[in-house]
């Protein structure tokens, strides 16, 4: 039996960067709760994003934003991964000195954004709908922090920030996430180690476990349910850790599998 069911939201519910969803998922997920089965958006996004997104169900599923840095539910947070704050400024004067490329500095419930790119701005304002905070520095941001994310609104993020990658791969966690996306998170932390949190909450073992995905920072979390599915647009990695194939995110491919639990 299915108990725990997680999705990636971006390129595998949604078009990547949208917040325009298929409202039948919300009668699914209504149904599936109501026969005793969690449903948990898994994303990059922060919380407040994934809340707004799955507003009319809010009270009924979990949050594993941040790229597994939060986990939590409607007005409450469960775990929190913070990350270094001297290594995230670190991070930033390496990041200013690479043309091309944004980056926001989030904590719990905030992104602090001392870009001056209005494309950059409107994405995280009328798509991602995120709630943001924008600072003259972000170097002077004293609050706590939990993620660092890279962005390249012309793509290609994969060239442009290798040498950064590499500069921190043995002291982060880092993910890439399209061709736009790349994020830093404390080591350990994962989208999979947010399904660990709740599977060992629940009492759910990953044989009662669903997860959906299509990129390589999902891959973690397709390796904690066996019920793991990659959506058809995933990338090879996706595919290659998944058991399963779904439709693709724009055929609502989810949506599908999860209309025939019901």
């Amino acid at each position: 039996m299915i108990r725990l069911i997680a999705s990636d939201i971006d390129g595998t519910l949604v078009r990547d960067g949208s917040h325009e969803i298929n409202p039948e998922i919300f009668g699914v997920i209504r149904e599936l709760h109501a026969r005793g089965v969690q449903f948990a958006g898994a994303s990059g996004r922060q919380w407040v994003s994934i809340e707004k997104l799955f507003a009319p169900v809010k009270e009924k599923i979990f949050y594993i934003s941040d790229n597994g840095a939060y986990v939590g539910c409607h007005g409450r947070e469960l775990f929190l991964n913070y990350f270094d704050r001297e290594l995230a400024m670190e991070m930033v004067e390496d990041i200013r000195r690479q043309p091309g490329l944004e980056y926001m500095v989030s904590g719990p419930d905030v992104v602090y954004m001392d870009t001056r790119d209005r494309d950059f701005l409107d994405l995280l304002t009328y798509g991602y709908r995120f709630a943001m905070e924008r600072v003259a520095d972000v170097t002077a941001v004293t609050k706590p922090v939990i993620k660092m994310a890279v962005y390249s609104g012309a793509g290609d993020i994969r060239r442009k920030t290798a040498r950064l990658r590499e500069k921190y791969a043995d002291r982060l966690h880092v993910m890439v996430s399209g061709d736009r996306w790349v994020d830093f998170v404390m080591p350990g932390v994962s989208k999979g180690w947010g399904i660990e949190r709740l599977q060992e909450d629940l009492g759910i073992s990953p044989e009662e476990t669903m997860a959906f995905g299509d990129q390589q920072n999902d891959v973690d979390m397709l390796g904690k349910a066996y019920y793991s599915f990659a959506v058809g647009n995933a990338v090879p990695e996706a595919k290659s850790a998944a058991r399963f194939l779904a439709d693709t995110n724009v055929n609502d491919g989810v949506l599908k599998i999860l209309k025939l639990l019901l």
